[in-house]
């Protein structure tokens, strides 16, 4: 389904669970883009969660792996809880645009190179991030031109932490059978091919809109 507008549709937003919390948070003095910044760091401790899971082995191995699907969660529990609370909340600052996208941008990179360097292959790391960033950067060209915001998949940032977070889950079974790494790499792969083809998705749309003025 094609998602467009100036915010990113999410279910989750409209439940009581994340109303309470983002009320919580805005009752407090906690700004958006304090929201927004802590969510570099969530990525930040889950890239190196993964990088040192394939470090590790046995139950150490498995501690990382979780520990990364936490902080990939708490990204995204961050980048929900940031609008809500700039927009249901009335926190909203100035500079708020600018902190709403920028650490989405790190994030990205963060959490994918962190899985490439974890399993010995970087470039699949960082080509799964710069794709995520490309997604983003024709949303916003679309943005910049006069048109709404382009939120459509396969692979927008809801999907890339999905599929992420599931190789790690999965991962986790992988000494059953002697693996150990295969599983990610295939999560990556997933996220590149998914990135790809949504970045021409959406600069096919923004192409077509261009044309129609």
């Amino acid at each position: 389904m094609m998602e467009t507008g100036d915010r990113r549709p999410l279910a989750s937003r409209n439940t009581r669970w994340a109303g309470a919390v983002a009320r919580w948070l805005a009752a407090r003095a906690i700004r958006p883009n304090q929201i927004s910044q802590a969510s570099m760091l969530a990525a930040a401790i889950a890239g190196g969660a993964f990088f040192m899971a394939g470090e590790a082995a046995g139950w150490p191995r498995t501690c990382y792996l979780l520990l990364a699907v936490l902080f990939c969660q708490a990204r995204l529990l961050c980048n929900l809880f940031d609008g809500m609370v700039a927009v249901e909340g009335g926190k909203g600052e100035a500079d708020g645009p600018f902190w709403n996208e920028f650490p989405d941008r790190v994030a990205d990179l963060l959490i994918f190179a962190g899985v490439g360097y974890g399993i010995g292959v970087p470039g699949l790391g960082w080509a799964a991030g710069a794709l995520a960033v490309l997604t983003a950067y024709v949303r916003e060209l679309g943005r910049a031109t006069g048109n709404p915001a382009d939120f459509s998949g396969p692979m927008a940032k809801q999907h890339r932490m999905a599929t992420i977070t599931a190789a790690a889950l999965a991962s986790l079974f992988e000494p059953l059978w002697g693996g150990r790494n295969e599983i990610l790499a295939i999560g990556l792969w997933i996220i590149i091919v998914g990135a790809a083809l949504t970045t021409i998705r959406r600069a096919k749309t923004l192409t077509g809109r261009l044309r129609l003025r």
